[in-house]
C-alpha cells in the first residue's frame, strides 16, 4: 500500500528516542520530511544525523521544552519556516513520575498537567492554522497510554492526564471535521522503551521484588506473551497520519498485544 507520505511535512514531539523516535523514523522511511523535538540537543542532533544517514531522509530538529509555551510556539514556527508548511502533528511527551495519590503535592500535579496535557493543547493551538491551510490532508495524532482504557496501578498522574488527552482528541475530532482534519489517540501498552523499564523498576522497588519478576508478571498478562517493539507502534501511527487513512477519526486505539480487557 502506498501511504502517500512522500514529502509530507511532519512535526513529532519528544522524538529524540523511544516511541517518538520510532514514529519519526517510520515516517521518514515513507518519504515524509521530519522535524524532531526534545530538550536534549546532543541526543536530538545524533538522532537527526542517524535518520539522515540511515534513511536518506530530511530530518530537522529543534530543542524544545514542552512545558514552556514559548518553546512550543517556536517549535511550530521553526517547522513551518523550514518546510514551508505542516500537514502532520504528532504530540508526545515523557511520562510523569510513578506514584500513588498521597505521594504528590500541588507542584507534582502541576508539572504533570503542564507536560502531559497542557503541552498537547499548546502544540495543537500553535499548529492548527497551518494544518487548516492543508485542506483535507492534515492529521493530528496524540500519543497517550493504554491507561486511557484501563488505569495502571501506581501511575495516578499518567492515568489522570492521559485520559484528558483522549477527551481532548475526541472533542477536537468533532470540531475539526469541518476542516477535514482527522484527530486520533494512540495508546501504547507495554512497549519496550526506557520509560517502561523505569515503570517496571519503580514497581519492583515498591513491591520489594526483582525487576525481572515484574516483567514476567507483565508479560504473562499480555495475550501475545511479550512486550511490543517501538517499530510495531510506529507502523500503526504512520498509517493513522497518512493520506491512506481517510475515514478514521475520533478514535482511541491501543497497541498493547491484547493486554487491556476493556471493550
Amino acid at each position: 500500500m502506498d501511504l502517500g507520505l512522500e514529502n509530507k511535512r511532519a512535526l513529532v514531539a519528544a522524538s529524540s528516542k523511544g516511541l517518538g523516535r520510532a514514529i519519526a523514523e517510520q515516517l521518514a522511511a515513507e518519504g515524509a520530511r521530519i522535524m524532531l523535538a526534545s530538550r536534549n540537543e546532543a541526543t536530538l542532533r545524533q538522532t537527526a544525523t542517524e535518520i539522515q544517514e540511515k534513511i536518506r531522509a530530511e530530518a530537522g530538529y529543534c530543542v524544545t521544552d514542552l512545558s514552556r509555551p514559548e518553546d512550543v510556539q517556536h517549535l511550530v514556527s521553526r517547522t513551518v519556516e523550514e518546510f514551508g508548511g505542516l500537514e502532520i502533528l504528532i504530540t508526545n511527551s515523557g511520562g510523569p513520575p510513578a506514584g500513588t495519590f498521597e505521594e504528590f503535592d500541588d507542584a507534582g500535579w502541576q508539572r504533570a498537567f503542564e507536560m502531559n496535557l497542557l503541552s498537547v493543547v499548546r502544540l495543537i493551538r500553535a499548529a492548527l492554522p497551518h494544518l487548516q491551510a492543508q485542506s483535507s490532508n492534515a492529521r493530528i495524532l496524540n500519543i497517550a497510554s493504554s491507561s486511557i482504557k484501563e488505569p495502571i496501578e501506581n501511575l495516578i498522574l499518567s492515568n489522570t492526564f492521559r485520559a484528558g488527552v483522549a477527551g481532548l482528541s475526541k472533542s477536537l475530532s468533532f470540531e475539526l471535521a469541518k476542516d477535514g482534519i482527522l484527530v486520533n489517540t494512540l495508546g501504547p501498552g507495554r512497549i519496550a522503551t526506557d520509560r517502561v523499564l523505569q515503570i517496571d523498576a519503580a514497581r519492583a522497588e515498591s513491591l520489594g521484588v526483582p525487576v525481572e519478576e515484574v516483567r514476567q508478571q507483565s508479560e504473562a498478562a499480555i495475550p501475545l506473551g511479550r512486550y511490543g517493539e517501538p517499530e510495531e507502534l510506529a507502523r500503526v501511527a504512520t498509517f493513522l497520519v497518512s493520506p491512506a487513512n481517510t475515514y478514521v477519526t475520533g478514535q482511541a486505539l491501543l497497541v498493547d498485544g491484547g493486554m487491556v480487557k476493556a471493550l
